[in-house]
């Protein structure tokens, strides 16, 4: 995409003037904005659909799987909440995962293997865990740091691409320092909002089994659990 951006048709030489390399960024900037605003506003509202039709998730029909469905709905009336949709996806290994943003596509979702792996208790924790999840409202904390590191990727690449192209005999020392300065920062900006990322996504995990943990009373069962979802070859 940067690159597209970075086509100056002004010019035939092989190195870019800044004064072009500067007016080919701002120029870029209200279009990136746009696009980022775009894939926001379709994340926030089609996530849900969009993992579903990826993952071949089908929603759980309460005559054929009357276990799994209670345990959802005796698990939500302990805490007050309204019960979410639940999802089954055909497949052997030990996964589950929460989405949606609202009331309206919170949803549990359960692999086939997992289901039929773990004992009551131990389906009940994983239930429970992704039920903190959705009180805690973590999958839009982790959509939202997700886009912020998908900006910072995009600025560290357009600096990158400014001094790539800006490195020519007419620019200034100065502006190649300036344009160094900005391309660190960018990179430094990615590092932490990665770090910052990946220790929200560890933070949140933890707040789950404690809620999980509390809310079945039943810790050992959430660690029997989580020691069979890490042994599981799938």
């Amino acid at each position: 995409m940067a690159l597209f951006f970075f086509t100056y048709s002004g010019s035939t030489d092989a190195e870019l003037p800044m004064a072009a390399i500067h007016e080919a960024f701002w120029g870029a900037t209200p279009f990136v904005l746009c696009i980022v605003g775009i894939w926001f506003l379709i994340a926030w509202f089609s996530h849900s659909s969009m993992i579903q039709r990826a993952t071949g998730a089908k929603p759980l029909e309460r005559k054929a799987h009357k276990r799994v469905y209670n345990l959802v709905e005796n698990l939500c009336m302990s805490q007050g909440m309204k019960m979410p949709k639940v999802y089954v996806i055909e497949d052997g290994s030990l996964n589950a995962f929460a989405s949606g943003l609202s009331q309206k596509t919170y949803a549990v979702t359960l692999s086939r293997g997992i289901i039929e792996k773990l004992d009551d208790n131990e389906l009940e924790a994983v239930i429970a865990h992704e039920l903190t999840h959705i009180i805690n409202r973590d999958v839009r904390l982790l959509i939202v740091s997700i886009i912020f590191v998908g900006i910072f990727s995009f600025v560290t690449e357009l600096a990158f691409r400014s001094v790539l192209y800006g490195g020519g005999r007419g620019s200034k020392k100065k502006e190649g320092g300036a344009i160094l300065l900005v391309l660190g920062l960018g990179i430094l900006g990615l590092i932490l909002a990665s770090l910052f990322r990946f220790s929200l996504s560890r933070k949140r995990e933890y707040l789950a089994d404690a809620g999980a943990a509390e809310m079945t009373r039943k810790p050992l069962a959430l660690a029997n659990a989580l020691r069979k979802i890490s042994e599981d070859p799938g």
